[in-house]
């Protein structure tokens, strides 16, 4: 162990392998606070919820840094509800006539200084009454103080208004709802007018304990810091739990496949005889096993959950080649004196094996285990892109798979490959640079490579 710990200060001499180790324990960090911020449950209830759980978030809106790169800046998405007395973009007042019953003013003022049109507006309407509908109508007021009645409509307890889908108000407007309403009348070809909206909904209830709240939502085409996906979902859900799941299933399966490879090819040296011939044969024959196929059958005849892959991923992989590089290894530690003499005071067969044996060859092991991890990262994700991932686990390569099959690369939505696969290649960089520094440090041989 002292050895070891020795080995691994000499790390400090190789930046890539501290900026690597840096990079995993951050990424670490971060998958901790996933599984906290979002527990599985949600995240799980999230991705496959309907497009309820979504209403607010425009259909495939890049990333707001998207912006940063763009001379012409596209509208980003955005939600004011009245029910936010704090909100300075949102005045709600209520005022009690003769009659009894109540006019309720809510007045939702916003800058737009964007170069393109939103894709839709929308009002979340919220009432409480018994039998009498509240009436709503709907003003609209622009920069340059032109006032236009977009609406007025008597309203049920749970109500939806579109402006998009309003005929009428395309009529007035002889235009596009979404580009009338924001167009600059002094431009010849479509043009948004910049400045500060406002938008005024005005509602009449008409029983004593009638509420009446609204939300205006604002679908851009810009939302996130990742995007959305082609049913409104918010890609950093996906992106951020594909971490702990990448890392859980990559550390998992490399550190059953190398631990029991080891394992067993040290009983095969020791026990010699059929053991050893039975593990031999074993290895040759998984050698010529075609691996990914027989993974692909699981998935599809059988099960794409996440664990029985994992399971079989670990099952086919310690009879791999890496048992006959153990046991040339363990031939030579065999006949070591320290063998010999622990044989002598009676240390009984698996004493010898765990406590002996293997421990010698750790610091070879590790380094292999390292540079193992970004191997079932990716083989991970290639089965989700395959459509073979877990269906109720959002993970990078269901985010691959989703934009492969909804056309992203068509569309140009090149954002929703690239982020996961931009995950992706740092977390197998990361591995791969620790265990290629991980191997000069225990292998002394290839510090002048």
């Amino acid at each position: 162990m002292k050895e070891i710990l020795r080995s691994l200060r000499e790390l400090k001499q190789y930046p890539s392998a501290v900026a690597s180790l840096i990079l995993i324990l951050l990424m670490v960090g971060a998958s901790v606070y996933t599984i906290f911020a979002i527990p599985y449950k949600e995240a799980i209830r999230l991705w496959r919820g309907s497009e309820e759980d979504w209403y607010k978030y425009p259909k495939q809106a890049a990333p707001i840094w998207t912006n940063l790169f763009s001379s012409k800046k596209q509208p980003v998405s955005f939600f004011l509800n009245s029910e936010e007395t704090d909100n300075p973009h949102v005045d709600k007042q209520v005022e009690t006539r003769a009659d009894g019953s109540r006019k309720i003013t809510i007045t939702y003022t916003f800058d737009y200084n964007y170069d393109d049109f939103p894709q839709d507006m929308a009002l979340y309407i919220n009432s409480d009454y018994d039998s009498k509908k509240p009436l709503v109508s709907v003003t609209w007021v622009t920069p340059d103080e032109r006032k236009v009645n977009v609406a007025s409509f008597s309203i049920l307890q749970r109500d939806v208004y579109r402006f998009s889908q309003d005929e009428k108000l395309g009529r007035i407007l002889r235009a596009e709802p979404m580009i009338g309403l924001f167009a600059d009348p002094a431009q010849e070809l479509p043009t948004p007018l910049k400045g500060q909206y406002q938008m005024i909904v005005t509602g009449s209830v008409f029983e004593p304990d009638t509420t009446l709240e609204v939300e205006l939502v604002t679908h851009g085409t810009l939302y996130g810091l990742a995007g959305t996906d082609f049913k409104r979902r918010d890609l950093m859900v996906a992106l951020a739990w594909g971490m702990p799941i990448a890392l859980s299933f990559g550390l998992l399966a490399a550190l059953g496949t190398t631990i029991t490879t080891l394992v067993i090819a040290a009983i095969g040296v020791w026990y010699g005889g059929w053991v050893d011939e039975a593990i031999q044969r074993i290895t040759e024959v998984n050698s010529v096993l075609p691996f990914l196929p027989i993974l692909i059958m699981i998935g599809t005849f059988y099960s794409r959950s996440i664990w029985l892959i994992l399971g079989a991923t670990i099952l086919l992989s310690i009879f791999g080649l890496g048992i006959k590089n153990f046991r040339a290894i363990f031939m030579q530690i065999k006949e070591m004196p320290y063998i010999e003499a622990a044989r002598s005071y009676g240390a009984s067969d698996a004493r010898i094996i765990l406590y002996y044996l293997t421990p010698r060859v750790i610091p070879l092991l590790i380094p292999q285990l390292v540079t193992l991890v970004p191997t079932y990262v990716f083989l991970e994700a290639s089965l989700a892109v395959l459509g073979l991932g877990d269906p109720f686990i959002p993970s990078w390569g269901k985010i691959i798979n989703d934009a492969r099959t909804n056309g992203a690369l068509y569309e140009g939505l090149y954002y929703w490959i690239l982020e996961p696969a931009a995950l992706l290649l740092v977390t197998s960089l990361a591995f791969a640079l620790l265990g290629f520094a991980l191997d000069r440090v225990f292998n002394p041989r290839l510090r002048d490579v």
